[in-house]
């Protein structure tokens, strides 16, 4: 058993007792035998016993009692009484309360150890978590010291760096990013935390775009760089598939436009040469017979009108995640210009049918709309609102804006004086409609206000969320 264990709680009441039974067997046996020698010395052993469980001032009560019972039972002369009496309570309570602190000092020291161990063992538990979670992480993980060395490297970075080769551990960071090598040999000194997108290379000499997000600590070997790297090539291809299919969609709505106005145009041509040609002098001429042949090629191109094929596209869309989207592509400009945009959406709304692609575009045309109409307006406030009216949900952008002059106009493109080519209405109802959907204006006393219709989803079209 060890020292301090004879001193635990559980023994508290055991010693007290034998000391107050050692105490009152030393005082009978000095009263009764009278010996030459006083045995009052043997009163530390009831001292040692208490001295582990009670607090300074009874250690100190304990002493004196016991310093008392030492010489009134004592057969030395009187006239050295009291100092003999001041030396007993001096050695007694001197021993007890150095042999308290003693215990106290070493129980401390093992409570403390308790804890290191503790520590220790969560520590240990914890790395071993983080272990895994790096070796478990889909993302390349790795760790380099000041030199650029790769120090840890999990089984992603591996795969990302050097499929099929040998472990990247101990070889250079920058044979594979050399931007992140460049951090690591310009800021030795300084901590921070940041993130780029570089050229990188894997070990059999492909390229690729990566993410890296990195950050410095020291150890006692020197600084450390800790670094998250991610393959953004597929990202990118993926992203630029769908602008360039996107594109071409929008494209084919603006030569549908393009090609009605033609039609318009070359119908109206088209009258004019058949009356003209019912006069005599021209029914000969070679070039008004070639003009008409050109007039009715192009009447028959522009009948060809084209429709965006989108139909394919079409999905499920949350609206909530569309609305999302808005708020962070709006915000920055609304509040810079002085605007309040008031939320008003309906909790739970269904699932709608729509290109999320194509009607994110919308929403954003419509809230820009509202932003230059308010540009001069006194009080600006923009109210998007949504609701679910019969199989549609109806999204509102109403604005306090200048209005609109002439609504029968509003949807035809080519627009004298509408901003840009005068498209954006067009195009963002030739989308809603492409889907089962409509934009159409509805009049306010004050501003002006669009609403954009959605069917409700049908329970075969698969959900896109993003």
């Amino acid at each position: 058993m060890e020292f301090s264990s004879i001193y635990a709680e559980t023994n508290r009441r055991l010693f007290l007792t034998t000391a107050a039974i050692l105490v009152i067997a030393i005082a009978v046996i000095d009263w009764q035998t009278k010996p030459f020698i006083s045995i009052g010395f043997l009163y530390l052993f009831p001292i040692l016993l208490v001295a582990g469980f009670l607090s300074w001032w009874q250690i100190i009560l304990v002493a004196l009692v016991c310093s008392v019972l030492q010489e009134l039972f004592s057969e030395l002369p009187s006239s050295e009484a009291v100092y003999r009496l001041v030396m007993a309570f001096v050695g007694f309570s001197g021993t007890g309360l150095f042999v308290s602190q003693i215990i106290r000092n070493r129980q401390m020291a093992l409570d403390h150890l308790a804890e290191v161990e503790k520590q220790t063992e969560l520590r240990k538990e914890i790395e071993e978590q983080l272990q895994v979670l790096v070796e478990s992480s889909p993302v390349a993980i790795v760790t380099i010291d000041s030199t650029g060395a790769i120090l840890l490297a999990n089984e992603a970075s591996q795969t990302l760096l050097a499929p099929g080769a040998a472990s990247i551990l101990g070889q250079s960071i920058g044979e594979f990013i050399p931007a992140l090598n460049a951090a690591v040999q310009s800021r030795r000194s300084q901590h921070f935390r940041t993130e780029l997108r570089c050229r990188a290379k894997r070990k059999n000499g492909e390229i690729f775009v990566a993410a890296v997000w990195f950050s410095s600590y020291s150890t006692a070997r020197g600084p450390r760089l800790a670094a998250i790297i991610v393959d953004l090539s597929e990202e990118l291809r993926d992203r630029e598939d769908l602008s360039l299919d996107h594109l071409l969609r929008n494209t084919t709505i603006l030569m549908s436009a393009i090609t009605h106005e033609i039609r318009n145009m070359s119908g109206a041509v088209l009258v004019v040469h058949r009356n003209l040609s019912r006069l005599s002098e021209l029914q000969n001429n070679e070039d008004f017979r070639a003009l008409g042949t050109l007039i009715e090629g192009l009447g028959k191109l522009s009948a060809m009108e084209l429709r965006p094929a989108i139909d394919q596209h079409l999905g499920a869309v949350e609206l909530s995640s569309v609305f999302d989207e808005l708020r962070v592509l709006q915000e920055p400009s609304y509040r810079e210009a002085g605007i309040e945009v008031v939320w008003r959406l309906q909790d739970d709304l269904p699932l709608v049918v729509a290109d999320r692609y194509g009607l994110a575009q919308v929403f954003l045309n419509l809230s820009l709309n509202s932003l230059r109409a308010m540009a001069g307006a006194d009080r600006k406030e923009l109210t998007i609102s949504s609701s679910l009216e019969g199989d549609f949900v109806v999204t509102r952008f109403e604005d306090t804006g200048v209005g609109v002059s002439s609504p029968d106009t509003l949807f035809k493109p080519f627009q004298q004086g509408a901003d840009a080519n005068g498209l954006g209405l067009y195009v963002s109802r030739a989308i809603l409609r492409s889907c089962g959907g409509d934009l159409v204006f509805e009049p306010r006393t004050e501003g002006c206000c669009f609403a954009v219709s959605l069917a409700r989803v049908a329970d075969k079209v698969e959900t896109t969320h993003g």
